[in-house]
């Protein structure tokens, strides 16, 4: 009886920790995000204009919340209906206790985990629908407002403590099935199906492929529990594995690879590629090459603070087409970056706390998982820890991927020239010792060329395995050959750029 009556305040306490969550942040859904007309959106490699081509005055600004009384300009809805189509993951709360815990809601410790889902789910729409994709409701999405959020937010509240004393749970209302009819409207169904799917497998239950309670699970071998922040480095890992254990047939086809200290590895990354290919089909241990990677590169752009070099490099990599976004945020808030515009960043926030649904119902609701409204953030708000990812589908997709990253074409004024093939000494190339991978051997440094003599590397291409660089020995044995004795005269702390 005891424990029962303490699972019932861990309920309710939980249930006003979503309700104060929402108190808290209704605040930013006051602030209507402004856009330049005069300046380009870019978002996850797609360019918009919100100008008009027959638009001779200039205009300072426009937002995406509001269209009802202005005349929409430009290529507004189509910015729109691609951001609004993106996944949008956030809190929730009552759904099944978390393991080893009372824990029935990811609110106010889980946006770390929820960006990685958004940045895993959208490589999951380039892999099953492609980029040119876009939801049919996009644009039917009601804006996001305080006072119907807030209120809403207490109605359901006093509900759901309600339904907790009298042992109910809320269901969410299934909306009326519209079957498809005619051979015209197969390939919108079959997406469309493909969508439900994508957005079940992060499902808040237990037996969701990639839902919170999976990552959570798997968070416990890195030491973490239900409750606890999770870092975008962490996190990167997490999804790895998750994608890995993974029983849906569908998800056989695609695999996670995590560069190890800023250091992506080719041959790691051209063997992840191949899937053993099953064998009623082909011989035994037969190899092909049809799975796709995600790659997911942890890095520091900055010590305590961004550093400001690191926007250009920024903005070009949300700029290429086969980018999924980056894990990043604010200190201890987590957002998923999607694109930007001028000096902003444009992302999703997943701090709103949202009810549970039943992802395992055959018509779901699909509106609290699409966001009807960008935000912006400057950039030098940025926290310097983040995971950037890339969707490769092909060992061909990932040499042009590498080539493009290493060489910059097309983006001159983004990128610095080349490192390769330096030896062991970081002020030898003209390198920051932050990023790892400072060993003998032929490899391709991707680095920013600001105004000033240093060059800062953000990731770096290396030929090879990763084990051919003996990455297994512990971490400071591998990097003591360019760690510089202070004690020694004429060493500086200017010697070397912390990431």
């Amino acid at each position: 009886m005891e424990i029962k009556g303490n699972d019932e305040v861990e309920k309710i306490k939980s249930k006003f920790i979503s309700a104060w969550n929402n108190v808290k942040y209704s605040w930013m859904l006051k602030t209507k995000t402004s856009f330049s007309r005069n300046s380009a959106v870019f978002l996850l490699g797609k360019c918009y204009h919100f100008k008009a081509d027959d638009e001779d005055s200039p205009t300072e600004s426009c937002s995406t919340d509001v269209f009802d009384d202005e005349p929409v300009m430009g290529n507004v809805d189509g910015f729109r209906r691609d951001f609004a189509s993106r996944i949008w993951l956030t809190y929730r709360d009552d759904f099944a206790t978390l393991p080893e815990s009372n824990i029935t809601t990811d609110c106010g410790w889980g946006c770390t985990l929820r960006a990685g889902q958004m940045m895993l789910a959208q490589a999951l729409l380039l892999h099953f629908l492609g980029r040119d994709w876009t939801w049919p409701d996009a644009l039917t999405l009601e804006p996001l407002d305080t006072e119907t959020w807030t209120s809403s937010t207490a109605r359901k509240l006093v509900a759901s403590i309600e339904a907790s004393f009298q042992g109910d749970r809320l269901r969410v209302p299934e909306p009326s099935c519209q079957p498809q009819c005619g051979a015209e409207e197969a390939d919108a169904h079959l997406k469309e199906v493909y969508h439900r799917t994508i957005v079940s497998w992060f499902g808040d239950s237990l037996s969701a492929q990639l839902g919170v309670h999976r990552l959570v699970r798997l968070g416990m071998t890195s030491g973490k529990r239900a409750g606890d922040w999770y870092g975008p480095g962490v996190v990167a890992h997490i999804l790895r594995k998750a994608v890995e254990i993974a029983t849906d047939p569908e998800l056989r086809g695609v695999t996670v690879y995590v560069a190890q200290d800023c250091t992506v590895y080719n041959a790691d990354v051209i063997e992840s590629h191949s899937a053993q290919v099953d064998t009623h089909a082909a011989p035994e241990g037969a190899l092909t090459d049809n799975r796709a990677v995600i790659i997911l590169i942890p890095v520091r752009l900055g010590g305590e603070k961004i550093n400001p070099e690191y926007f250009s490099f920024v903005k070009a990599i949300l700029s290429l087409e086969y980018c999924i976004g980056i894990i990043g945020g604010k200190p201890k808030q987590a957002y998923y970056f999607v694109g930007f515009q001028d000096d902003s960043m444009i992302y999703m926030d997943p701090h709103y706390c949202q009810s549970f649904v039943d992802v395992s119902t055959s018509n779901f609701p699909l509106q609290s998982y699409h966001c009807p409204s960008p935000k912006k953030m400057p950039f030098i708000k940025m926290d310097p820890s983040c995971t950037i990812g890339f969707y490769s589908k092909s060992v061909q997709d990932y040499e042009r991927i590498s080539s493009e990253l290493a060489k910059g074409p097309g983006f001159e004024s983004h990128w610095g020239h080349v490192c390769a093939e330096f030896a062991c000494s970081p002020r030898a190339a003209g390198v920051s010792s932050g990023c790892s991978g400072f060993l003998p051997g032929p490899k391709t440094c991707l680095v920013l060329q600001p105004s000033s003599k240093e060059k800062y590397p953000a990731f770096t291409f290396m030929k090879g395995h990763g084990r051919d660089y003996e990455l297994s020995v512990p971490l400071e044995k591998r990097e003591w050959p360019f760690i510089k004795d202070t004690r020694i005269p004429g060493a500086t702390a200017g010697d070397f750029v912390l990431l």
